[in-house]
């Protein structure tokens, strides 16, 4: 019997058109949309089918990426498949509480709504991230400590694919220094802020302070958080690591790895793109790597695993 995960893309692998087979298909699926519509009070329909620049934007790419997964994620319950363990990547970690049962959708999406908000907010201009190619952390995290300025690493995402963030000329030091140091390659990325850094520490509070009118239910499942790597099974500890996370760094790889440590053989990643499937081979070809975006995907992963 497989030990199934869940997990769930971050910004960043949005398209148009996301969902929308299933939002066509599954009554289940477009009540999702709906009930995001209502919360949000944006025409989340319009924003993920149809061209337009805000979906780039984040205050808008993280609600629609959050409606996306979950629409896709009720299609696949109602199918049958179900986790024993669920994570997701920065914004997808929202997709896997509302798998885990921790969080009404409801909540997710005035949360997540209010997060893309503050996180387009807390640092508008003087920002940048770059991913690290062919390297390994330990000299990553070495630069970025002896770098002037504010750079940190942002994302573990896999094996010799780091990504940092900071102030904008802290980072294109730290990536020049890493060319020199041998990195095969330093790419900066179009981003809108210098995600996951001490620069974001004020947009967490304030996402701590949307937080505490909502309630933590009780895990049905449990997660892996990206502040720590570490199961979480307590309702007291999710709000606290949800402040983090907006400025710490996204411990990805190592979450990967707790989860197979602990049995889990069959990854599902649920939402636009592939991103994390291709993260997952670099970390561990001896483990199952399935995506569901499209209906055909939920049709072959239902025979690959009921």
């Amino acid at each position: 019997m497989s030990k199934i995960a869940f997990v769930f893309p971050g910004q960043g692998a949005q398209y148009t058109g996301m969902a929308k087979d299933f939002y066509e298909k599954f009554p289940v699926s477009r009540e999702v949309f709906e009930k995001a519509s209502k919360v949000s009070g944006l025409d989340i329909k319009t924003l993920c089918f149809e061209e337009n620049k805000n979906l780039n934007i984040t205050e808008y790419t993280q609600i629609a990426m959050l409606t996306a997964e979950i629409a896709i994620l009720r299609a696949v319950e109602e199918a049958g498949i179900h986790s024993q363990v669920n994570a997701g990547l920065s914004l997808g970690e929202y997709g896997a509480l509302a798998a885990s049962g921790v969080m009404r959708e409801e909540d997710a999406f005035a949360i997540v709504r209010k997060r893309g908000i503050l996180m387009q907010e807390a640092y508008p201009t003087g920002g940048a991230m770059s991913a690290i190619l062919g390297t390994d952390a330990e000299l990553i995290e070495k630069i970025c400590e002896e770098t002037p300025g504010i750079v940190s690493i942002a994302n573990y995402n896999c094996p010799g694919q780091i990504v940092i963030t900071g102030e904008e000329k802290a980072v294109l030091t730290a990536g020049e220094a890493l060319k020199a140091a041998g990195a095969r390659r330093v790419i900066p990325l179009k981003v809108s802020g210098p995600f996951h850094c001490e620069l974001l520490k004020e947009a967490g509070k304030k996402l701590g302070e949307e937080l505490e009118k909502i309630e933590i239910q009780t895990f049905a499942i449990p997660y892996v958080t990206n502040v720590t790597a570490q199961y979480v099974t307590e309702s007291d500890h999710v709000k606290n690591l949800l402040v983090k996370q907006v400025s710490s760094s996204v411990r990805w790889q190592q979450c990967v790895e707790q989860m197979i440590n602990d049995g889990v053989d069959t990854f599902i990643e649920i939402g636009p793109g592939k991103t994390l499937t291709g993260f997952l081979k670099k970390i561990n070809r001896n483990v199952k790597a399935l995506h569901i975006e499209k209906i055909e995907d939920l049709e072959a992963v239902r025979k690959e695993c009921l």
